[in-house]
This record gives C-alpha cells, sequence and structure tokens, in this order.
C-alpha cells in the first residue's frame, strides 16, 4: 500500500525518536483485516484509510522503518483519533491499539513543531483544564457571561464560528454554572450510615468537581449509604486524563505523582472515581510512570485500588434500600461512556444497578458503542467531525424514547446537552450516582 504521495530525500525524513516509539511487536499482530473500520467513529465521518485504526498503524509502521515523516500530512491523521478505543474491543487478533496509539501521541507532541495557533489554543487548554484553581477563578467572569445575555448575543451573532470553530466549540460545551459551582466542597472525612464496611477514598476530578459536585455529592451520599466511610484528600488534582490522552507526557506523569501522594498515608481500602475517563487513565498510572524508578511501584499499588464508582457498587452490592423516582414507571437509557465501555470493560454494572431501582425500565440505543465525539478535548480540538458524531449520538438516544438520559462522564453529558439544545430536544441528563441518590432519599424526579 502506498502509505503518502510526496517526494522527498530519505536523509530529509525525521520519524520518531528513540524513547519508547510504537512497539514493531505490537504493530505487526495487526493483520488489516478491516474489522476495526465500521466501529471507528473518525472514519465513519471522514471515510478515509488513513483516518482508520487500520489506516494509522500503517503510518505508525512507516514512520519507524523511516520511510514516511513525522509531518503535517502524518500528523493530522493521528490528530483525528478520537482514542475512543471501540477498535480494541472490536479487533479479532487482539491488537492493543491503545499502547500505539499513546506511543505515537508521545511522540508527536516532542516532535512535531505545531503552527502558532494550534499551539497556543493546546497550551490554552493544558494550562486551564487539569488545574481547578485556575478554573475557579473563571466562575464569576462565566456567570456573568451567562447571566448577563452575552451568551445568548454571541451565539445568536454567528461570529465566533467564523473567527475561530474551536473556541466556538469550546463555548458551545460551556455547563451552566449555579450556586453549587461556588460551593466550599466536601469534608475530608464523611463517615459511612450504620455498620462501616470499607474506608474508600473518592477522586473529585476537575470540570467534575466544579460544573458537576452535585454528582461527587451524590456519589458520596449514596457510598455513605452503602457502609462507605468517605476519605477526600484536599491535596488531590488532576487525573490526569486530559494530557495524558493528547501526548502531554510530562504534564500526566507530575499530575499522576501527585494524585498517588495525596492518598498515600489514607489508608483506603479502594480509590472511587465516577468519571469514566478519568478512571480509566488511573488505572493506567503503572503504564504513565513505568519509567519513573520512585513511582513504578507506587502506581501500580494506587491502581490497583481504582475502581469506577458503579464498578464497585456493583460488586459490593448495594445495602441502603430503594425507592422508586417517579410516579409511573420511569423509561431510562443508558449512553456507554467510551472509556468506560472500552477501556475499563465497564458496561452491564451501570445496568445492573439501575435497574434495582425501582419502575425503572431500561432502553438501548443502537449504535451504542459510537462515540458521543465528546472525547476529552477532541471535540475543542476537532469540531467538526465531533458534532457529526453528537448529532448521530443524540438521534440514536432520542430514538429509544426514553424519558431521561444516564451518562456517567461529564464531557458525554456536555456534549450530549449541546446536541440536544441544537435539536431543540428537552430531555434530562442525569449521572447514574445521582439516580441511586434520588432512590436512596426518596427524591422525586420532576421530568
Amino acid at each position: 500500500m502506498q502509505v503518502l504521495d510526496g517526494d522527498f530525500e530519505k536523509r530529509d525524513l525525521q520519524g520518531f525518536d528513540g524513547s519508547h516509539p510504537p512497539d514493531a511487536k505490537l504493530i505487526d499482530t495487526c493483520v488489516h483485516c478491516g474489522f476495526c473500520l465500521s466501529t471507528c467513529p473518525s472514519y465513519r465521518v471522514l471515510g478515509k484509510e488513513m483516518d482508520s485504526p487500520r489506516g494509522r498503524i500503517y503510518l505508525m509502521d512507516a514512520i519507524n522503518e523511516g520511510e514516511v515523516p513525522l509531518n503535517t500530512a502524518t500528523v493530522q491523521h493521528f490528530d483525528s483519533c478520537l482514542g475512543c478505543l471501540a477498535c480494541v474491543t472490536t479487533c479479532p487478533s487482539g491488537v492493543q491499539y491503545d499502547k500505539l496509539i499513546r506511543a505515537t501521541r508521545y511522540q508527536v507532541e516532542r516532535n512535531y513543531p505545531r503552527n502558532w495557533w494550534d499551539g497556543l489554543f493546546r497550551r490554552l487548554i493544558f494550562s486551564l483544564f487539569p488545574y481547578p484553581g485556575l478554573l475557579r477563578v473563571l466562575l464569576v467572569p462565566l456567570w456573568f457571561y451567562q447571566k448577563s445575555g452575552l451568551e445568548k448575543l454571541v451565539r445568536a451573532s454567528g461570529l465566533l464560528p467564523r473567527f475561530s470553530p474551536r473556541l466556538a466549540a469550546m463555548e458551545s460545551i460551556l455547563p451552566r454554572i449555579t450556586s453549587k459551582s461556588f460551593g466550599g466542597g466536601l469534608p475530608d472525612v464523611i463517615p459511612a450510615q450504620g455498620e462501616r464496611r470499607y474506608r474508600v477514598g473518592v477522586i473529585l476530578g476537575c470540570v467534575q468537581r466544579l460544573f458537576f459536585s452535585g454528582v461527587n455529592e451524590a456519589t458520596v451520599r449514596v457510598l455513605t449509604a452503602n457502609g462507605c466511610e468517605v476519605v477526600i484528600p484536599k491535596s488531590q488534582g488532576c487525573c490526569a486524563a486530559l494530557p495524558e490522552h493528547q501526548g502531554q507526557s510530562e504534564q500526566a506523569k507530575a499530575l499522576a505523582r501527585q494524585m498517588i501522594d495525596s492518598f498515600a498515608d489514607t489508608d483506603v481500602d479502594v480509590v472511587i472515581i465516577n468519571a469514566a475517563g478519568c478512571g480509566h487513565t488511573l488505572k493506567e498510572y503503572g503504564h504513565i510512570l513505568e519509567d519513573d524508578p520512585q513511582y513504578r511501584e507506587k502506581a501500580k499499588e494506587f491502581a490497583a485500588k481504582v475502581k469506577d464508582a458503579q464498578e464497585f457498587l456493583a460488586t459490593v452490592g448495594l445495602t441502603a434500600k430503594l425507592s422508586s423516582l417517579t410516579d409511573k414507571p420511569l423509561t431510562l437509557v443508558y449512553q456507554d461512556a467510551c472509556h468506560l465501555l472500552h477501556g475499563q470493560k465497564i458496561s452491564v454494572q451501570p445496568r445492573q444497578l439501575l435497574r434495582q431501582i425501582p419502575g425503572v425500565k431500561l432502553k438501548e440505543p443502537i449504535d451504542a458503542a459510537l462515540c458521543c465525539g465528546s472525547a476529552g478535548v477532541y471535540n475543542m480540538l476537532q469540531p467538526d467531525v465531533a458534532d457529526d458524531l453528537g448529532q448521530q449520538k443524540v438521534q440514536n438516544l432520542l430514538n429509544t424514547g426514553a424519558d431521561l438520559i444516564a451518562s456517567a462522564n461529564p464531557g458525554c453529558t456536555l456534549q450530549i446537552s449541546k446536541h440536544l439544545r441544537q435539536q431543540g430536544k428537552d430531555i434530562s441528563i442525569m449521572h447514574p450516582m445521582e439516580l441511586l441518590d434520588y432512590s436512596i432519599r426518596g427524591v422525586k424526579l420532576e421530568l
């Protein structure tokens, strides 16, 4: 197969450096069967071989062999990957594409000089989103932007997409700023209700703790109601998911070390996370810090303790009594977050928990395994592809006729909310932990 057109001298080629390039042995496990094509969201939208997992593996091999350079023509195909890992689930040969794309993105960020605007936008994202303290500073101006009418004016004008599609994409998923966003946070230790069964740590997240603080509060209430003493170290920061997924290796390593240190003396049985993308990265700490002699073993031990909230509760069982959420049967559709479904192989457990709520009927959408287009910060970096996927996802969810959508990832919730709004649909999205919390407390939903 001819990978790329173009005339160049081999002596001019610049490819991967010697620090963990994509493993040739992993590349060779791909037999180019094409099973990945139908499940790859970027290939579905773009329709190009090089924007599929198989095509990208061709490119990785060609760059490894010095046949093509690491340049704009090749990097664009690596950038188009959402990292949803649907191909990993589908591949009959067991190709570890997740390891290949991770290694490639590290190489891209080290060796490919991006243009000034792309670099500036990426620096803005990675200097802001992984740091809740900085995000908190923006709450007041964002609140004013929404309440003053500026938001409606900007969106009605249509000027922002013309000036910068990426900034417009960032603005379009801006969550609502509420009084909870300015809250003081949760205590360091919250005792279990009744007999203590477990001592668990809880990770608050970055976007989650500010814009979806109600999800964290609900998670803590559900855990304590089911016999868990909850520990929340105040020194915890970002889990490193956003920089890790985009190849910002040094930043990801620093954040991972900070997270490990924050839980070092807590003596918790497990570490609970309620955001799918964060959970996948936390479980990968052993790989992220494999070259760090001081943290290598600590990272493995920490990762072994990490459990998604739904995964944990489905395993240990609910002890709190559940009540119905409405006075009539409630039809829910559960939206599978990619890093929960494909990354952590968690699909049955959330459904098991939701079905335990009296009166709940679960619907399944078509193409449930297809990414919604959020993919961390992908919907801000590749807005056109993300919008196409978001529209498909929302239409598939709406076609179930469900009364409410359950989503276990803040990025997915923001992406789906955006496309519901753009389609003029008024349907609520709630985290499964919120639904369990309401059921335990006997709070009725207003739909």
